[in-house]
């Protein structure tokens, strides 16, 4: 990060927009997910945006200069279903981050506007994330046990992303949230419904709701 904020500064002289954007998937359940799974997702998804913001943040307040930052969650970090509980656990904690990150800076008043991404599901190659997995965090290789229903679900997913959103869109829409000064960036209304669903589960004291539509990307 210390050398990509150098060669920033060495092309452009100051940090205007700054993207916090990575996201793998691994693991199973909960239980099942190998030490490997969670520190491989944690590292990518939610260290990633430690990084970032800590080397990028003291010299965007430095420049006193216009700027914004924009961290990548996803649906996933405001909702919950069942399965990829690694990734949506990030998810999560880059909502509070950036929440937080949001009043830290209101309350310098800072002239860096922060938004955080939340998308549904989008046309990216995160199902083909193990190819940068590092070898030091592999799980060995295991005689692989059937399981149809966990096969159906992923089948599912990785057709959601397959026909998810073109990244172009998404990205206007970032741009667009940008100009507006705009917290939080939802690319897919259809998942408001399972979002509110949540937040009254909590307001009213129920136990979580297994929302009909799953929210994932």
């Amino acid at each position: 990060m210390k050398r990509w904020y150098n060669k920033t500064l060495d092309a452009f002289g100051v940090v205007h927009v700054l993207f916090n954007n990575a996201g793998v998937i691994g693991g199973t359940t909960i239980w099942d997910s190998t030490l490997a799974d969670w520190e491989w997702v944690i590292n990518v998804n939610l260290w990633g945006v430690i990084y970032v913001v800590r080397v990028f943040v003291p010299i965007m307040l430095h420049q006193q200069t216009e700027c914004h930052i924009v961290n990548t969650a996803s649906t996933a970090g405001l909702t919950t279903n069942p399965g990829m509980g690694i990734y949506r656990m990030t998810k999560h904690a880059v909502v509070s981050l950036s929440e937080t990150l949001y009043h830290e800076l209101t309350l310098q008043n800072a002239h860096i506007g922060v938004s955080v991404l939340c998308p549904g599901f989008a046309q990216t190659k995160i199902f083909d994330a193990e190819r940068n997995r590092p070898a030091e965090l592999s799980n060995p290789p295991i005689e692989p046990t059937p399981n149809p229903e966990e096969q159906g679900v992923m089948q599912w997913f990785q057709e959601q992303v397959q026909h998810g959103m073109p990244p172009e869109q998404v990205a206007d829409q970032v741009f667009k949230g940008i100009r507006k000064n705009k917290f939080y960036i939802l690319t897919h209304p259809e998942y408001y419904e399972a979002i509110r669903l949540r937040m009254e589960d909590i307001l009213q004291g129920r136990n979580p709701t297994l929302p009909q539509k799953c929210a994932l990307m």
